[in-house]
């Protein structure tokens, strides 16, 4: 009622005295209620219901909410031990909302799982940091991802195909490194991804994209080279072995075929990348960054283990099928033109490494026989085959004679057929070869004249095969550089009187396109190689140079040099008007009449020096000793500076060279560097390189003081001291039987060079007259070159030491080498045996055989000296049987060469050796080395002496 007092206060509307408070209303309704178990059940499903409504599973998987408010990444909660109730209740829920959620909208819960789990993966890898892969924070959320992803699919709530299938749908912002680490933990395999997408070109497209952004990364070095390392070195395993694998693989049968597709797709497209962009020679753009970790990959060792040995094989020969087919728009005839850029020291050192994998993991005798398949079949990139031939004969010393034999076919062919395209392939083959030098290939002037100089050449069967010739030659002639012409001319090929007139018009041909080319043939120097690639010196230039190498070598025969005299006879306009007046240049001449002195005077002398120019040049000379003149200082120091450059980028490929000694990952890399060292040795020589005019010549060293020219010595200093220190550098890592064979090839380039005389003279002056003041290292150093010389002795000329042994005539190397080694003096006595103990334990590390590296008498002196230095050496004593022969005691710093030569001595290797009557020290050699000795140096007593004679 209104006016009821019970009523107002209930309002509230009086004063507060008449309020109650909201405990006070409660409190009258408070009663104890009794504990109900299926009450308290209901309550918590009510809450659970609450949740399910309201819940968002993607945020579900990213973080859970415990009752204590304290957020957890599920990583946490599944690495914690199993008994902690925390870690069940996470899982448990987990698993329950997934299940009740699935309930709700009808789906299997593995399909519900995948797609909320790809939507996380998706957000993770949102606006990424780097192009391919993770960064720290990234990384860390992905991990707890994977630690749910693995759970759900123990518990088989987890469909690997529809999350693939969800993931590609915003493939563009995912991260390789993502996927990368998807594999990794076994959550999906890349073979399963990759197998799942549903458009293949876009798949090879993205995943082109991203090895391209990775391989970026590794050239340039990224803070994490070991994942990034890892991620490039599997996936190209899985597009190897899915791209290449064998058709009588079992998977195969089951294995869809887009798979094969894609994978071989992205390999081509990451090869022809890699072409153009080295086509392109980059320096420093990221694409040759991305190339530079892309060429590693190309290497048995990455799939060692893990793709079959078919698939990889397969794999190779497709590659170099690739490179060499790669857009083959040069024309022959460019190629002719162009060939001289692509030898192997010109050639992108990319390209030369890619081409060096290949061929290594294929093999010599497969890359060729490859090469000769693909030649025949295919359209082909010049520059690709050139270049690859090249390596193929600097890199594999075994491919140089595969070549070699190659060539033969393809010119058998040419002429058994008439095929002309056999004759350009060999024609090209030979001329790519010829460029790297005489130590790979002989000089092409030497080809030609072995192939056509004689009547037993490809070209005489019959007029056909001469009129093919000729019309091929014809052909080459508007593209072919000079000095291929002039070989031509100067060493044409043999043909018949009545078909001269073939020949006749052939060299007409010739010598109107070299007039056109404003090149004469009086350009050509009595001894340039002309086989060169070079471009063609001036006259008076090459005069120098033919007046140089013609004092050389008068000063190593003492006879006129058979060019010079062929000049004054059939080129006697070169010879009188370039020729002579530069050997007859006016100068100061010297007290002691030099090598050109007695040129000119032996000259004169034979009636090759007209009087009056003769005459004209005395005078010359004696007005010139009046009055020197005043360039003539700085004329030299030019031509001193000129010299110096070549010399420097000869010393820095020689130290890069011995950078490599002590790394095993270069090896594959020593035999390209070793031709790099060739080149620029030619450089420095200029053209005095004959091409290996020096097997069929004789070197007779000076009968005058054993003297060189200071650009020679300094030439042949600089190579000996790097040969020392490379063995130095090789030994102190490898025993020598397990070196590469860098040894070999350095010397090979040393003979394939007119400096080899100079090598010997040098060689003489050191053994001979400073073998006492030599250091371990040196000493260790020429006797492995002694050994390495007497090792190529069939392709080297003998020696006439002259003053040195009068009676004994010409020698090989390796005897001339031994005598220089005299036992006059206890002194010379001692070096004698610490170089005969470092050449026989070389020798005997390196080949295991003696006989075809150190001459005899060399044996027979280090028998020599210890028996008479050691009387140990002297008791009966029984053989070492130790394996090691003792080389490694020699190059350490406290060498104790005593203790190396009885060791030596006692090996049964050794002493079974002294059981050949060639190498055993006889009664008659002891005594003509007796001979030598000098009173001084006679350590023997009587009685010492009669006991060993008596034993020999």
């Amino acid at each position: 009622m209104p006016g009821s007092p019970a009523r107002g206060a209930a309002m509230g509307g009086g004063p507060r005295g008449l309020r109650k408070t909201w405990t006070e209303l409660l409190a009258g309704r408070v009663k104890k209620q009794k504990y109900d178990p299926e009450r308290e059940q209901k309550l918590k499903d009510s809450a659970l219901k609450l949740l399910r409504y309201h819940q968002n599973m993607h945020d579900l998987l990213l973080e859970v909410e415990e009752p204590q408010c304290k957020r957890l990444r599920l990583s946490e909660l599944i690495d914690r031990d199993s008994a902690d109730a925390s870690s069940d209740r996470s899982a448990s829920f987990i698993r329950s909302a997934f299940r009740d959620q699935a309930s709700r909208l009808g789906v299997p819960v593995g399909v519900l799982s995948a797609k909320v789990f790809a939507r996380s993966v998706q957000q993770v890898c949102v606006e990424p940091s780097h192009p391919v892969l993770l960064s720290p924070e990234q990384s860390k959320k992905l991990s707890s991802l994977l630690m749910i992803a693995r759970h759900l699919l123990a518990q088989n709530m987890f469909s690997r195909l529809t999350f693939c299938q969800e993931l590609w749908k915003a493939q563009n912002s995912l991260l390789l490194e993502a996927m990368w680490r998807l594999h990794t933990h076994s959550v999906v395999s890349l073979q399963e991804l990759l197998q799942s997408h549903p458009d293949s070109e876009a798949m090879a497209m993205w995943l082109f994209r991203n090895l391209r952004s990775l391989c970026e990364q590794i050239g340039a070095s990224c803070p994490s080279p070991d994942t990034t390392e890892a991620m490039l070195s599997g996936l190209v395993q899985l597009l190897i072995s899915r791209g290449f694998q064998g058709s009588s693989d079992p998977r195969r049968l089951v294995e869809p075929e887009r798979l094969p597709q894609v994978a071989t797709d992205v390999l081509q497209r990451m090869l022809a990348f890699s072409l153009d962009t080295l086509e392109a020679d980059p320096q420093t753009t990221l694409d040759c960054q991305a190339v530079s970790g892309w060429i590693p990959i190309y290497s048995g060792h990455t799939c060692c283990g893990v793709v079959t040995e078919n698939s990889l094989k397969s794999f190779f020969s497709h590659t170099l099928t690739q490179i060499l087919t790669h857009k083959p728009v040069l024309k022959v005839s460019d190629a002719i033109q162009m060939q001289k850029e692509w030898s192997f020291a010109k050639t992108h050192h990319l390209l030369t490494d890619l081409h060096c994998r290949v061929l290594a993991t294929l093999g010599p005798e497969e890359s060729v026989g490859r090469l000769q398949e693909v030649l025949e079949m295919q359209e082909v990139n010049w520059q690709h085959v050139l270049s690859c031939v090249s390596t193929l004969v600097v890199c594999f010393p075994e491919a140089q004679q595969l070549v070699k034999g190659w060539v033969a076919s393809l010119m058998a062919r040419a002429f058994e057929s008439y095929h002309l395209d056999s004759m350009v392939t060999a024609f090209l083959i030979v001329r790519q070869a010829t460029l790297e030098g005489p130590y790979v290939f002989p000089s092409y002037a030497d080809w030609f004249k072995e192939s056509f100089g004689s009547s037993h050449g490809y070209h005489s069967c019959s007029k056909k095969t001469l009129v093919f010739l000729f019309k091929f030659l014809s052909d080459l002639v508007p593209w072919e550089a000079p000095r291929y012409m002039q070989v031509h001319i100067f060493h044409p090929p043999l043909v018949p009187s009545k078909y001269h007139s073939l020949l006749t018009d052939y060299i007409s041909l010739a010598k109107t396109r070299l007039a056109d080319l404003k090149v004469s043939l009086e350009n050509v120097g009595l001894y340039e190689d002309l086989s060169s690639p070079g471009d063609i010196a001036e006259r008076e230039s090459q005069a120098v140079q033919d007046v140089k190498k013609a004092i050389m070598v008068f000063e190593q025969t003492g006879k006129i040099p058979m060019p010079v005299l062929e000049a004054s006879i059939f080129r006697r306009p070169y010879y009188v008007s370039h020729f002579l007046p530069t050997l007859l240049a006016p100068r100061v001449l010297p007290e002691v009449p030099d090598p050109r002195v007695a040129l000119i005077e032996t000259l004169k002398r034979a009636d090759k020096i007209p009087s009056s120019i003769y005459d004209a040049y005395r005078k010359a000379c004696a007005s010139a000793e009046k009055q020197q003149p005043e360039n003539a200082t700085s004329a030299q120091r030019t031509e001193a500076d000129c010299a110096k450059e070549p010399l420097g980028l000869l010393t820095a490929a020689l130290e890069e060279l011995r950078a490599l000694m002590t790394d095993p990952t270069q090896y594959s890399v020593i035999s390209a560097q070793v031709a790099v060292v060739s080149e620029k040795l030619n450089a420095v020589l200029g053209h005095r390189n004959d091409g290996g005019s020096l097997q069929r010549a004789k070197i007779q060293l000076s009968v005058l003081p054993s003297t060189l020219q200071k650009q020679d010595q300094a030439v042949v200093d600089l190579l000996l001291t790097a040969f020392c220190q490379n063995l130095m550098a090789a030994s102190s890592f490898v025993p020598p039987e397990r070196q590469s064979p860098w040894a070999v090839l350095f010397v090979r380039t040393l003979c394939g060079h007119v400096l080899l005389p100079a090598v010997l003279t040098r060689l003489r002056q050191l053994l001979r007259h400073q073998g006492q003041s030599l250091s371990t290292s040196h000493v260790l150093g020429l006797a492995a070159l002694a050994v390495h010389l007497g090792e190529c002795r069939s392709m080297l000329p003998e020696v006439d030491p002259d003053v040195l042994a009068p009676s004994a005539g010409s020698l090989c190397v390796p005897d001339f080498l031994n005598s220089l080694l005299t036992c006059r003096t206890r002194d010379s006595l001692l070096f004698c045996m610490n170089f005969c103990t470092a050449a026989v334990s070389y020798c005997l590390c390196k080949f295991s055989a003696l006989r075809n590296c150190l001459s005899p008498g060399l044996i027979k002196k280090f028998q020599f000296v210890v028996l008479r230095l050691f009387p140990e050496a002297r008791a009966p004593c029984a053989p070492e049987h130790a394996a090691c022969v003792p080389w490694r005691p020699l190059y350490l710093p406290s060498a104790d060469w005593q203790r190396a030569a009885l060791s030596l001595w006692r090996r049964d290797s050794f002493q079974e050796l002294l059981k050949d009557k060639e190498f055993y020290l006889t009664y008659r050699d002891w005594v003509q080395l007796e001979l030598e000795i000098q009173p001084e140096a006679d350590v023997l007593s009587d009685m010492e002496r009669q006991w060993i004679l008596t034993h020999l």
